[in-house]
């Protein structure tokens, strides 16, 4: 009598590289995320200084039409604040740079940026493009 070899083969999947792979992609477009230029139409005043800020900062733009965007996509002002809020628990010391084009209303761009000062953010500033 022969006897068959019974072995059971396993045929589990180890998750363990998946959520590494995941967990590195997360971070990297958490990173890249506040560095990717604003795709928005802006006329951005001019200034007698470079003053193009910190290209880490979170980029809010603030178009002719008083509308708000984070990034390219456009978002609530209330709205921008809460993400705005969340980033800033993943890195405590992150900036702002609020992109309002020159035919934008200056109310529209002070609302946001006092909704920024009263969510605690103290680094904010205003982007201009230098004058050769």
């Amino acid at each position: 009598m022969s006897r068959r070899n019974t072995r059971k083969s396993d045929a589990s999947l180890s998750l363990t590289p998946m959520i590494d792979v995941m967990t590195v992609l997360l971070a990297v477009f958490m990173v890249s995320m506040p560095m990717l230029t604003s795709g928005i139409d802006l006329d951005l005043p001019q200034g007698t200084h470079s003053m193009t800020g910190d290209d880490r900062a979170l980029q809010i733009s603030v178009d002719r039409q008083g509308r708000y965007f984070l990034g390219e996509q456009r978002l609530s002002r209330d709205q921008i604040v809460t993400r705005a809020a969340a980033m800033r628990g993943e890195n405590p010391n992150l900036g702002i740079m609020i992109n309002g084009d020159r035919g934008a209303s200056y109310g529209a761009v002070m609302l946001m940026m006092g909704a920024l000062k009263d969510a605690g953010f103290q680094r904010v500033g205003l982007r201009t493009q230098f004058e050769n």
